[in-house]
């Protein structure tokens, strides 16, 4: 039996690579209940979505530019659809402050960011070198993409908790990873293959930290800086804090009454002490005393 030649194989990675990435996409679809669920975004964050997002449109003008990229045009075009609609769904139950963020980072990259890459790239008149410099800004926000939930790996460390990482996304994201690996070089093309060896490596570092502390139960609240802390870990310790402040202040209060008591007691003794002295002096120092 003859062996499969590399366009074959580039085919069948190509196509795995497909629908991984499809799985990659759809792997948030729990989160994003949970928030709609919640109808609140609070803990989670839009990073991963709006970097996943730029690089996706970043990657379908680079397929654009290449001949003989459906593959890629069709999975970024998919990809560039299902993060968007991620973004308006966040951006619906997020706060003031998170939305303001998002907003801030979706002008900054999809519109000037990529319009300015966009616009400096035909003026390149050769399209080689066009295809080159694309490839080469492909890369570097494609390893955004895998680094990008790594923002959560911190949160992950200061709570011991995996509440807000979601393990399937890791988990395809690294298979993923290894698909477009192979595609790429399969093809030769080292604009494909380059990013997705990091991404393999991050994809690993966050299912073993998943792994680490996916059993881990903390009996105490963790500590937060005040613009990290989720609202709900802050009221309670706001009423664990005014409950030890009103416990502080009723022990005070009940130590000085009973130092009041104390005091009070004292000097009536004292009071009666030196009555008694007098009493007994008077006697001894009266007529009837004399002998």
């Amino acid at each position: 039996m003859a062996a499969p030649d590399l366009h074959t194989l580039a085919s069948v990675f190509g196509i795995l690579g497909t629908i991984v990435s499809f799985l990659v996409l759809l792997a948030p679809l729990p989160t994003f209940y949970k928030i709609y669920k919640k109808k609140s975004a609070e803990g989670f964050q839009s990073i991963p979505y709006s970097v996943a997002l730029f690089s996706a449109m970043l990657m379908l003008y680079y397929a654009y530019l290449k001949a003989n990229a459906l593959l890629l045009m069709g999975i970024n075009s998919f990809g560039s659809i299902i993060e968007t609609i991620y973004l308006i769904i966040y951006m619906i139950y997020a706060p003031s402050k998170s939305r303001i963020f998002t907003a801030k980072l979706l002008v900054l990259f999809n519109f000037l960011a990529y319009g300015l890459i966009l616009g400096v790239s035909y003026q390149i008149s050769n399209p080689f070198l066009r295809l080159k410099v694309v490839g080469w800004i492909n890369v570097i926000f494609s390893v955004c993409v895998f680094a990008a939930p790594l923002s959560i790996l911190r949160l992950v460390i200061r709570t011991k908790s995996v509440e807000y990482m979601s393990f399937p996304l890791s988990f395809c994201l690294t298979l993923c990873a290894v698909m477009w690996f192979f595609y790429g070089l399969l093809i030769k093309d080292l604009f494909v293959a380059a990013p997705n060896v990091l991404g393999f490596t991050f994809g690993m570092a966050q299912m073993i930290l998943y792994l680490v502390y996916k059993n881990t139960k903390r009996p105490i609240l963790p500590e937060y800086k005040l613009n990290e802390m989720p609202n709900r870990v802050a009221a309670a310790n706001d009423e664990i804090i005014l409950a030890t402040e009103n416990t502080n202040q009723t022990e005070l209060k009940t130590g000085d009454t009973e130092k009041k008591k104390t005091s009070s007691d004292e000097a009536d003794e004292d009071h009666d002490n030196q009555s008694q002295t007098r009493i007994t002096n008077d006697r001894e120092t009266s007529p009837e005393s004399i002998v």
